[in-house]
């Protein structure tokens, strides 16, 4: 028998072992291929406006998931490598020469990553259809028909994943080159040693993860630490203080938490409680680097895509503040007004549902008692009467209204932001109107427009008798506001209308901004979305394979215990309890850092990102349940001998 077919014969019967592994690169390689499929496509690259944009956002995506497989690959076969050192060991003691072994390991790692990567690439070719279809879906595009597979994504995907499974596979005959006989053999007696507690390193996790989220959830732009560290050196201590804290909570937290459990005799004698307690008593430590990694990723994972998802949920909303009417320009020609209304009116597809023309004064200011540290000094405000804003807000749904006097104003600021924009209540600004100033104190605010913001730019709300009184003097603009149905899929009759009309005439359009905005958060969410599941399926076999390796190890235990009349479903019960520890505390401890890092982005925001982030998380949580349920059955499996 050949070296080359005693590899394929030891991958046949230790493949269960190693089908979740497997998957998890197979994945990895589709997602790889998907987005490199995209980034390459000339169709893609056609249809989309930004296709530069789309370009780039794939080439760094598919840099991030190389690194990440690269690692993943690299740090599971380490768990591989530990559960065949017996093996290795015998071969050994058997006269095998070690350039043989190695031969043999890394022929066994060869085979499944090429096998791996020829099922990747083939199933990825077969659902590269439906991954386009999705992101058209997601970026507010129809599907395409000429999607092609692209031969350079087929070839860079082949040299990428064959790399990284040739290096994996040095690893692998290396082993028997950096191990002793004796430490082969003692492989699953490594790290069986009972932990100390240390109740001040126990107390320094809580210290310095609770340092983190302080320093974290303190306004960047007020904090006397955030002036102190500077804007760079600030996310880097938050980053430090959490990650170690997470280790010393994983590492001396834990073991403290379970030898005071151990202290109640009377639950912890009480059915397999002394069993399960030990077990994560003595290997917490060891796997303290592990579960470190899975929480930090789980946390980065899921902010990065809460954060994608959240932008993408309020897409509406963003645009709605934008572009409060379907369509707005200003009237120049009234022939030009006329053939455009004409055009709106003539198209079946979408009805008119509002038109309405705004008397507008376009003029400069001078807002230096603003005080505002981000803006200039002078500006130029669209001023509107009370009763012109009192109807648009009332077609527009809002329930507002004013009733000015004299020389109130009230200003719309739909991108106010408590941070940056300035204290407008009871401050003045000065229009400049042939010569001369007019002040106006700010009665209110409101953090929203009733004219598109791309038309209008600022507007500012008068009484009656100040609009006329300066319409008197400067020329009003009339501004033409059209609200019609369907105003997400106006793509042709926003073209039609744009033909007509001048860029002096400023014209802006809800579905401009809305496919803008889709363009931008729809490949966002798709890319967030793929990567999170690839960092989900590495970090789910990590946990998958450091269970299955422990099961190898305790399976004589196991049996001991039912031989002495300890039933299976006692030992099942002990086995889920274990195994439910060792997931749900990287996860648990995962969402808190994503919480905390989501609250201080959603104060920077000034957002509500709450149904976004449930949304998530809750999938999230289901799919980390998955690997938890296959992970107890397999580990089962192996200490009971059941099939």
């Amino acid at each position: 028998m050949t070296l080359f077919s005693l590899a394929r014969k030891n991958m046949k019967q230790n493949f269960k072992n190693y089908f979740l592994y497997f998957a998890s690169m197979i994945f990895s390689i589709v997602i790889y291929f998907t987005f490199v499929s995209l980034k390459y496509d000339q169709t893609i690259q056609e249809r989309a406006e930004s296709s530069a944009k789309i370009s780039s956002a794939f080439s760094g995506a598919a840099f991030i998931l190389i690194i990440f497989v690269a690692v993943f690959i690299w740090y599971s076969n380490s768990f591989f490598t530990r559960k065949r050192k017996k093996e290795v060991g015998l071969y050994s003691l058997l006269g095998v020469r070690k350039k043989q072994i190695g031969r043999l390991l890394f022929y066994e790692n060869l085979i499944m990553g090429l096998f791996a990567l020829l099922v990747g690439i083939g199933t990825g070719a077969i659902t590269a259809k439906f991954f386009v279809a999705l992101l058209m879906k997601v970026m507010g595009y129809e599907a395409l028909a000429g999607f092609s597979l692209s031969p350079a994504a087929v070839i860079n995907t082949l040299i990428v994943f064959f790399i990284i499974i040739l290096m994996t596979s040095f690893q692998g005959y290396r082993l028997i080159y950096r191990f002793q006989l004796i430490e082969l053999f003692q492989a699953d007696q490594e790290g069986e040693r009972q932990p100390k507690a240390s109740l001040l390193l126990a107390l320094l996790s809580v210290v310095l993860i609770g340092t983190g989220y302080w320093v974290a959830l303190q306004n960047m732009f007020t904090s006397n630490v955030w002036k102190n560290l500077g804007i760079m050196m600030t996310p880097m201590v938050i980053l430090a203080t959490v990650i170690a804290g997470t280790y010393f909570l994983f590492s001396t937290f834990t073991v403290y938490a379970l030898k005071t459990l151990g202290n109640n005799k009377k639950r912890d004698w009480k059915g397999m409680n002394i069993v399960g307690r030990s077990q994560l008593l003595y290997r917490i430590k060891g796997n303290a680097r592990t579960l470190t990694i899975i929480a930090v990723l789980s946390a980065t994972t899921l902010t990065a895509v809460c954060t994608a998802y959240s932008f993408y949920y309020s897409n509406r909303e963003t645009v709605q503040s934008i572009d409060p009417n379907s369509m707005m320009f200003i009237r120049l020609e009234d022939e030009t007004a006329q053939k455009v209304n004409a055009t709106i009116a003539a198209n079946k597809d979408h009805q008119v549902l509002h038109h309405q023309t705004v008397a507008a004064l376009q003029l400069d200011a001078n807002t230096e008692k603003l005080n505002d540290r981000f803006s200039a000094t002078e500006r130029t405000y669209s001023v509107i009467n009370n009763q012109a804003f009192n109807q648009l807000a009332q077609q527009q749904g809002r329930n507002d209204s004013f009733s000015l006097h004299g020389h109130e104003a009230v200003i719309l600021d739909a991108g106010y932001m408590e941070q940056f924009s300035p204290k407008y209540i009871h401050q003045s600004v000065d229009l400049k109107v042939n010569g001369r100033e007019e002040t106006v104190t700010f009665k209110d605010f409101k953090t929203y427009n009733v004219l598109n913001i791309e038309t209008a730019g600022t507007v500012v709300v008068v009484s009656d008798g100040l609009f006329s009184k300066l319409a008197a003097e400067v020329r009003p603009v009339s501004m033409e506001l059209y609200r019609i149905s369907k105003q997400e899929k106006a793509k042709q009759l926003t073209e039609d209308v744009e033909v007509l009309l001048t860029e002096e005439a400023l014209f802006s359009s809800y579905y401009t901004d809305f496919s803008s905005v889709m363009e931008s958060t729809g490949l966002m969410i798709f890319m967030a979305g793929f990567l999170g599941l690839v960092f989900l399926a590495a970090t789910g076999s990590i946990i998958y394979f450091k269970q299955v390796t422990e099961a190898t190890a305790d399976k004589e235990r196991y049996h001991i215990l039912y031989k002495i009349g300890v039933s299976k479903r006692e030992i099942k019960k002990t086995i889920a309890k274990q195994t439910a520890f060792v997931f749900a505390l990287p996860l648990f401890i995962g969402i808190i850092h994503c919480g905390v890092a989501l609250t201080a982005l959603s104060n920077l925001l000034q957002t509500n990102l709450v149904m976004p982030v449930v949304i998530c998380v809750s999938s999230y949580t289901a799919i980390y349940l998955l690997y938890y349920i296959f992970t107890v059955r397999s580990y089962y499996k192996i200490v009971t001998n059941t099939k």
